[in-house]
């Protein structure tokens, strides 16, 4: 948007551009501009059919053509200038920015990860872990506004990210997650779904949620996972449980020929389904990385924060500009009009 920044009697006010790129609120008055020559031709004809002169005898020799003469148009000229500045100026040329403010009332959520030994299994690519942690990034990368922390546990659970808005740091902390963190070896869920709620329980949010991805049973820890889970429910915590994993024999390490090492993997989903059931939230089972990428997406789609705007209009009139110039040249045609030269040129 142009602003009045350029001196009023600058002539970028009459280029094409600027011109073009105006708005007018009262547009019937450009129309009447194209009346403004007929206006003038009629006065001409007016003036040469009923004003009376003077005859005059002269020698026909005497009389020559001069282009002095055309001098008597000046006035005639600006004065349609005049008229054409004050039609341009009622017709209230203006600039219009349309603003957009948006806002959101951010969700709250808490991601629990297993870092247990279980999570080395390479059923996922490059293993279950890792999988977990580029899903994480990714699943960060598209919220807005959101408080995210998250929340590692094996044997023992504690929280790795406090609620944040800062993603650079959480995806910091995400690299950061390894297996060696937790010395405790075994899958506490129940202790995960505990701190998980002391994380939250103070928040005044409308919308809280923890993702809890596990490829376990609960098989450490002192806290029951259906109490924690209840707990966490009083607390208007919604938990989507994600569990990761193959049954059956899956590649777990390297042999002394590096081939994959073969294990049995058995996978018992009635603890994380009841979990999810207590939170009001979805339980999710998925077996390779494609699955994981789609649960994560359902997710975010699910828990998206209500997006609100206002609109409001900034307009700017220019017809002051204009104006300006309709006076100017209307002194300059008052000047013109008493003028010696003026008076006789037209007699």
């Amino acid at each position: 948007m142009d602003s009045v920044t350029d001196p009023w009697y600058s002539m970028h006010w009459f280029a094409p551009p600027i011109l073009k790129g105006f708005t007018w609120d009262s547009p019937v008055f450009l129309i009447c501009i194209l009346l403004v020559p007929l206006l003038f031709i009629g006065r001409w004809i007016f003036r040469y059919f009923l004003n009376q002169k003077l005859p005059v005898a002269l020698v026909k020799s005497d009389l020559k053509a001069s282009a002095l003469t055309l001098f008597r148009l000046v006035p005639e000229i600006v004065l349609s200038l005049v008229i054409i500045l004050i039609l341009v100026a009622l017709a209230r040329p203006q600039k219009t920015n349309d603003k957009v403010e948006q806002w959101t009332e951010g969700i709250e959520i808490m991601m629990a990860i297993d870092i247990s030994q279980s999570m080395q299994i390479e059923d996922f690519t490059p293993n279950r872990l890792e999988a977990a942690k580029d899903v994480a990034r990714d699943f960060i990368k598209g919220r807005v506004q959101d408080r995210i922390g998250i929340v590692v546990f094996s044997g023992d659970a504690f929280s790795l990210a406090p609620l944040t808005t800062d993603y650079e740091l959480l995806n910091s902390y995400l690299n950061d997650i390894s297996f060696d963190m937790i010395e405790n070896r075994g899958t506490a869920i129940g202790s995960a779904m505990a701190v998980v709620t002391n994380r939250m329980r103070e928040s005044e949010s409308k919308s809280k949620v923890c993702i809890l991805l596990s490829d376990g049973d609960n098989t450490a820890g002192n806290i029951d996972p259906i109490t924690a889970a209840e707990l966490a429910a009083a607390y208007d915590i919604k938990i989507y449980t994600i569990v990761v994993g193959k049954e059956g024999l899956v590649p777990f390490g390297k042999d002394y020929f590096g081939r994959p090492h073969m294990v049995e993997n058995t996978v018992d989903e009635s603890t994380m389904r009841k979990i999810a059931d207590i939170g009001s939230g979805e339980f999710f089972r998925v077996t390779d990385n494609q699955a994981l990428i789609q649960v994560f997406k359902q997710i975010d789609q699910y828990e998206k924060a209500e997006i609100k705007e206002t609109r409001f209009k900034d307009t700017s009139d220019y017809y002051f500009i204009y104006l300006r110039w309709a006076i100017l040249f209307f002194l300059i045609w008052l000047v013109l009009k008493s003028s010696f030269m003026s008076n006789v040129l037209q007699d």
